[in-house]
């Protein structure tokens, strides 16, 4: 089968379009025939190798145990193990392969039905749209759901702020955030502004020309994305009982907010929080829920070639997208 397979660290550059053996399915395991893959940002954190966890994770001085990147796809299932009881050859699915090795720049992968990874697609669902969905889908309802806003929540929060509205985490917040119910701030750079609004933010920073940090507002809820102010700073915006949820962001905010949160548990009732990822099927047929009424679509920006892989890295890499980019395995 053919693969973009990742040689080194450090650069796009060192993708490798070619032939490797294609996977056998053990007894557990769901062969997919991969139709559309998507890129996240912890494809990028693994090619370019930090945080230093990641080379625990994917092989110490270059990727060998993961070489095939790619968390989400979609596509059809080939074969199926005798063990597996939930999939048949003909299923269209689609998933999060962060916690079975990755492989979706592929043509073909295997993932255990133990993971809990895949699940259904919907017919009126494309595979572009499948791939589009999983990590960044999943991470935005759980961060949302960490944050007491949900449909098995209370309408307790009425306000929310998305710092990175407009990637792909922070594209599928805002619209889930509003299909909630919240009045939702997205905060993105000025070139994307018009687009987080059309996603139905109720209003929209500019980072570069504005600090909502000291714009004397409060929100009930605020979902960081992007992570570049400090914790006090965060707090500072927070409403008396609100939550801070971090999703994705620098190092050092996450160690300032491991270090601190026992203080902050014991002083005051404003909530921090880490969230971690966890991929999960049954949240994914929330967000298949979501998507058939119409209040969560994704948005993609660009849809690149299996065998341009390098390509669309260095695109993800500009900071230019706008909601997700999209590896077509199969035209």
């Amino acid at each position: 089968m053919k693969a973009s397979v990742l040689t080194k660290y450090g650069s796009p550059d060192f993708f490798e379009f070619k032939e490797v053996p294609k996977p056998t399915p053990g007894d557990d395991d769901v062969l997919v025939k991969v139709h559309a893959s998507s890129i996240n940002s912890w494809d990028w954190e693994i090619l370019i190798a930090k945080p230093f966890i990641n080379r625990m994770m994917a092989g110490l001085f270059k990727p060998s145990r993961i070489k095939i990147l790619g968390c989400d796809i979609a596509g059809e299932v080939e074969a199926v193990g005798k063990s597996v009881k939930r999939f048949a050859p003909g299923d269209e699915v689609f998933g999060d392969l962060s916690h079975c090795k990755f492989g979706g720049f592929a043509e073909y992968v295997c993932v255990p039905e133990y993971a809990n990874a895949l699940a259904i697609k919907p017919p009126s669902m494309t595979f572009s749209q499948a791939a589009a969905i999983p990590q960044a889908a999943v991470l935005a309802l759980q961060g949302l759901r960490q944050g007491k806003l949900g449909p098995e929540h209370s309408d307790s929060v009425k306000s929310v702020l998305i710092n990175g509205a407009s990637g792909g985490v922070g594209s599928f917040a805002v619209q889930m955030a509003k299909s909630f119910g919240a009045k939702v701030t997205g905060v993105c750079s000025t070139h994307k502004m018009d687009f987080v609004s059309s996603l139905g933010a109720d209003h929209v920073i500019d980072y570069k020309l504005d600090d909502f940090t000291r714009s004397g507002r409060h929100f009930d809820l605020i979902l960081d994305v992007k992570g570049y102010h400090s914790i006090s700073d965060y707090r500072r915006v927070l409403s008396p009982d609100g939550i801070y949820v971090i999703v994705g962001g620098s190092m050092s905010l996450i160690n300032q907010l491991m270090l601190l949160w026992p203080y902050y548990a014991v002083f005051g009732h404003r909530k921090m929080g880490l969230l971690l990822h966890h991929p999960d099927a049954n949240d994914l047929e929330i967000v298949k829920t979501l998507f058939e009424s119409g209040r969560v679509i994704p948005v993609i920006d660009k849809s690149y070639s299996l065998g341009a892989v390098a390509e669309a890295m260095h695109y993800f890499a500009e900071g230019w997208t706008q909601g997700k980019i999209v590896i077509s395995v199969r035209k």
